[in-house]
């Protein structure tokens, strides 16, 4: 197949491009940048110029296409509501697009804040009070022609090179000075190793019926109070617990994030498509590759 692929030079499209081309797939890589497209070309993958902004460009990335992941998105989180419009214009533009065709439509979302304090499982549905609008606008264009499935990925999706949540709170250690956890740090965070969650997004694209909700969740849940303790081992710096009140203060934005209790699992989405995780585990993996200072991209 020829896939459409937005945010393909991301954290996670960066595996999900290789993966797509080892399968025999070719690669359409969405890139705004020079930098971008660069990275792609030397991936092996073709180049559409664009971004999410411009649905033109979104639009003629998907025409031609016989199937479109989406992975893009705004991560802006001092105005969310406003990247889960952009996202929401992005997905209608590619759904539209696709409209009648019954060509597959793979779009991520995520498990954190849709079942608070119990294990989300594939079978239930999104928090309709999410800025994320992800899969309400995925899910608008089942009846209209699109085969539709919505890949959840996990708080933590780890791997060397992350500079995603766990690296902000390595950071937050190194400045303060102190590892800290929230409460008695038993709320959980679910984590997947990013090559584990490619695998899956091909998977999606190869096959989920229209509808489907898979999880990339290669961890079910890991105590945000190991991860702490993971984080001061490394760094060499006590380990403490911090009142809920403050963690807004002591974390910025994330403390609001790692005082959620967020499992989730996907036994459904094992059975299904055969997706076994063979990545390594959130805190091994933080334990080996995450204490070097990095550069964000």
């Amino acid at each position: 197949m020829k896939i459409f692929v937005t945010g393909a030079s991301g954290w996670v499209g960066s595996a999900v491009v290789p993966e797509l081309l080892a399968a025999g797939h070719q690669v359409l890589g969405l890139a705004r940048s020079d930098g971008s497209a660069a990275a792609l070309t030397a991936a092996g993958a073709d180049v559409h110029r664009g971004d999410l902004a411009d649905l033109d460009s979104l639009r003629g990335g998907a025409k031609d296409a016989d199937a479109v992941i989406h992975l893009a998105f705004h991560h802006d989180f001092e105005n969310f509501s406003g990247a889960g419009e952009l996202d929401r214009a992005a997905i209608t533009a590619l759904g539209e697009t696709l409209a009648d065709s019954g060509r597959p439509l793979v779009v991520t979302s995520g498990t954190a804040g849709h079942a608070l304090g119990q294990v989300l499982t594939e079978d239930q549905a999104a928090n309709p009070h999410s800025p994320r609008v992800s899969e309400r606008a995925a899910l608008a264009f089942v009846d209209r022609g699109v085969r539709v499935s919505i890949v959840r990925l996990a708080p933590s999706v780890h791997g060397n090179g992350d500079y995603g949540f766990v690296p902000r709170l390595v950071d937050v250690a190194r400045e303060k000075g102190v590892s800290a956890y929230v409460g008695d740090g038993t709320n959980r965070w679910s984590a997947v190793h990013r090559d584990d969650a490619a695998v899956l997004f091909r998977l999606a694209a190869e096959g989920a019926p229209s509808g489907t909700v898979l999880h990339a969740i290669g961890e079910e849940g890991v105590p945000t109070r190991a991860i702490a303790e993971t984080i001061g081992r490394g760094l060499g710096v006590p380990v403490t617990s911090m009142p809920a009140e403050n963690a807004m203060d002591h974390f910025g934005w994330i403390g609001g994030f790692f005082s959620l209790d967020m499992p989730a699992g996907s036994a459904v989405t094992r059975e299904r498509f055969g997706w076994q995780p063979t990545g390594i585990g959130l805190l091994d993996d933080v334990e080996r590759h995450y204490f070097e200072v990095r550069t964000t991209p």
